[in-house]
């Protein structure tokens, strides 16, 4: 009798490890899937803005021939160019490519102010290029925000948050754009039609 019941609660403990056992395997397992799911919409990301890039210097070279007031807005992209290219982790990078919007969105004004440059046939060709980009970066960075709150919310979440905290699952950064910046920058295709001047006519003098 006492060794059935040693061995029944020898079962017991062994049922119960081999519950922790897969718990544990399978706690860990989601955690790494769902942070791969961040790193992959991140890289998708990134491809996007890489796509942004090779676009925007050619854009440049297009507009170089605005007034000479407008050269400022150049050296900022280049230099938040720059910033985005030595950023190292995807943090860094978001919001690296702040700065980069907004020295772009500068620059696509500076298009729209000069008529001869919008009404030009590459600029326009790299501006529609650059209005598709925009908008791919648009669904690639609601997608990494998706799988990126997805993954934080999992992390802090009991049970699984001792796993996050034991093996270092470290929380993902979400991208937030800078007050005015909610939004895509606007690529402009048209300028304003001139409104038609109105004439009165005088009747003839009898």
């Amino acid at each position: 009798m006492k060794l059935s019941r040693g061995l029944m609660t020898l079962g017991i403990v062994g049922v119960l490890v081999l519950a922790m056992l897969g718990w544990f395997v399978g706690g860990y397992n989601g955690l790494v899937t769902q942070r791969n799911k961040v790193d992959k919409a991140a890289a998708q990301l990134q491809s996007a803005y890489q796509r942004r890039f090779d676009l925007v210097p050619n854009l440049v070279e297009s507009v170089k021939g605005a007034q000479a007031q407008e050269q400022k807005v150049f050296g900022d992209i280049a230099a938040a160019r720059t910033k985005y290219g030595n950023a190292t982790s995807t943090e860094d990078k978001l919001a690296a490519s702040q700065q980069y919007e907004s020295a772009l969105s500068r620059l696509l004004v500076v298009v729209e102010n000069y008529p001869d440059l919008a009404s030009n046939q590459t600029v326009q060709n790299l501006m529609i290029q650059l209005e598709g980009t925009e908008n791919r970066i648009k669904v690639e960075r609601d997608n990494y925000s998706s799988v990126a709150t997805d993954y934080n919310t999992m992390i802090q979440r009991f049970p699984r948050n001792i796993l996050a905290n034991l093996f270092g699952f470290d929380e993902k950064k979400l991208y937030t754009a800078d007050t005015g910046a909610d939004v895509a920058p606007k690529v402009q295709l048209t300028q304003p039609t001139p409104a038609t001047p109105t004439t009165t006519e005088t009747a003839p003098a009898n």
